[in-house]
């Protein structure tokens, strides 16, 4: 693997473009944003009742792809014998002053023998939705893939869609690596330039289209290729924006939705980062405890054992083939591994693996970000610039420095982490602001929050859930990023719901 090298000429560009991206240093609202405003049409007004179902009637070509999608999960593939089929979706790519011209493919995963189809949309920086589904028909119950065929769509730039990959590996380490306790800001500020600087050159004009606005036009396209009135869908933590979207922008097409984890639509950019690092601590807790009730390894320490192991690796990193488990690294993989709770029991033991000097298991949950994976892409790309398109927010270094020191205070573990991250979309273009239209009337929609979900945080999927007009809350006691799968309770709630159109009474609180 290359080692990394700083370059002169590249910190005299670094510079640059940070003085260009100076913002206010007070915290600004969060704007969401596209090139064009939605067409206004007769828009709903009132209550509406749960759509009913519909058969679907593709236009899709669909081909087998049981094997290659077991590879791509690779050791974490679902038991059972479910049949993939998958497909490609052109659709618009809607680029900056290029509006109509130009396309890219989406990917497609369908699976289940319903003849409802419930689209699956995922977080940009997580499993790509093909796969997501893949596991989720392994985990709702068999009543739900009777009644619907599961529809997994890799949102652009992800996945198998047509790919954004235009950071450089070095720099991809260089920010997973990076240690978010470092008093210096300038490696991590070196290898965001370098990020930002390739992707403009390598994707031109197509940068500003990766993005969760137009990913919900995607969602309108692929309405139109089921042959179906309603899109019936279930959106994971950042996914749930999208379909926030979608409805804004087509309330009339609001099918049967179900939100597992959604962004806080009330906080500004540091409001959702120092949420999201309060939320990583609890999660730890929660991760601490289960370790003592299990008696897994690291027994009633693991805080004081994790923070040690920290220590051990800034003055020591270990050395590995294409990433070297450092402080960075490491704060990385177990916020990665926190955010899936099947993977806790694993995410125990890598941290003794790693306290007795093997890297490989703590290195292998953040691995996904940085490498080419089981043909999977690395997701730190479109993860990136997806993030930078969804907001004009950009914050200015100096301010994100006294962000460090203070959240490193008042939250140890993952506060100086989440801080330093509000340096990444520095560099990148500012995006062209668009006035999301207001969704004044829809039918019910689920939304599951997760207690301590270091991604979506309880708090704002509850804020999310109030900002629909008619939002139902269904609250899961447990820890990690989701419910669905994870949570009998909410799971049953969830079926309920889509196939069976019974609302759960809103406040249902499911027990851990």
């Amino acid at each position: 693997m290359p080692r990394r090298r700083h370059a002169a000429m590249l910190l005299v560009a670094l510079s640059a473009l940070t003085a260009c991206s100076a913002g206010p240093s007070t915290r600004p609202v969060i704007a969401v944003r596209g090139d064009t405003q939605p067409t206004e049409s007769a828009r709903p007004s009132g209550p509406r009742d749960v759509p009913p179902l519909e058969n679907y009637d593709t236009q899709l070509s669909w081909s087998q792809c049981t094997e290659t999608t077991k590879l791509r999960m690779g050791a974490t593939a679902p038991a059972g014998d479910q049949t993939y089929e998958c497909a490609r979706l052109t659709v618009k790519l809607d680029t900056t002053g290029r509006p109509g011209r130009g396309s890219l493919g989406l990917a497609l995963l369908r699976v289940g023998t319903g003849g409802s189809p419930l689209v699956v949309v995922g977080d940009a920086d997580g499993e790509p939705g093909t796969l997501k589904a893949a596991r989720l028909a392994a985990s709702l119950p068999p009543e739900t893939l009777s009644t619907f065929t599961l529809i997994g769509v890799d949102r652009r730039g992800t996945g198998k869609s047509d790919p954004v990959q235009c950071v450089p590996e070095v720099a991809r380490v260089g920010i997973v690596e990076s240690d978010p306790d470092s008093a210096d800001q300038d490696d991590l500020l070196e290898w965001v330039g370098r990020a930002s600087h390739e992707c403009v050159l390598d994707l031109e004009n197509k940068l500003t289209a990766v993005d969760s606005w137009r990913a919900s036009a995607d969602l309108e396209q692929l309405r139109e290729a089921l042959g179906v009135g309603v899109l019936n869908a279930i959106g994971v933590g950042d996914g749930s924006r999208v379909l926030t979207m979608y409805a804004s922008r087509y309330p009339e097409r609001i099918g049967r939705m179900v939100f597992d984890g959604a962004p806080d639509p009330t906080l500004d950019v540091p409001g959702v980062a120092e949420a999201r690092a309060v939320a990583a601590e609890a999660a730890f807790t929660a991760f601490e405890k289960d370790c003592v009730a299990r008696g897994c390894p690291l027994g009633a320490d693991a805080t004081k054992r994790y923070t040690a192991l920290l220590t051990k690796l800034r003055d020591k990193p270990l050395r590995g083939n294409d990433l070297d488990l450092t402080a960075g690294t490491a704060v990385s993989a177990v916020l990665a591994g926190l955010a899936d709770r099947s993977r806790w029991p694993a995410l125990a033991d890598a941290i003794v693996a790693a306290e007795g000097g093997n890297a490989a298991p703590l290195t292998d949950f953040v691995r996904r970000h940085v490498v080419d994976r089981d043909d999977n892409p690395p997701t730190l790309d479109a993860a990136l610039v997806t993030a930078c398109n969804d907001t004009t927010t950009r914050i200015p270094p100096e301010r994100v420095k006294v962000m460090t020191e203070d959240w490193r205070a008042k939250h140890p573990l993952f506060g100086s982490w989440f801080a330093r991250r509000m340096l990444e979309c520095g560099p990148f273009p500012v995006p062209q602001a668009v006035k999301v239209p207001k969704l004044s009337s829809a039918p019910p929609i689920l939304v599951i929050s997760t207690a301590n979900d270091p991604v979506t945080p309880q708090g704002g999927t509850e804020r999310a859930a109030q900002a629909l007009p008619a939002g139902v809350l269904v609250g899961w006691q447990g820890s990690g990023h989701g419910a669905l799968g994870q949570s009998a309770c909410a799971t049953a709630a969830a079926h309920d719901f889509l196939a069976n159109a019974k609302v759960p009474a809103g406040g249902t609180v499911c027990p851990p």
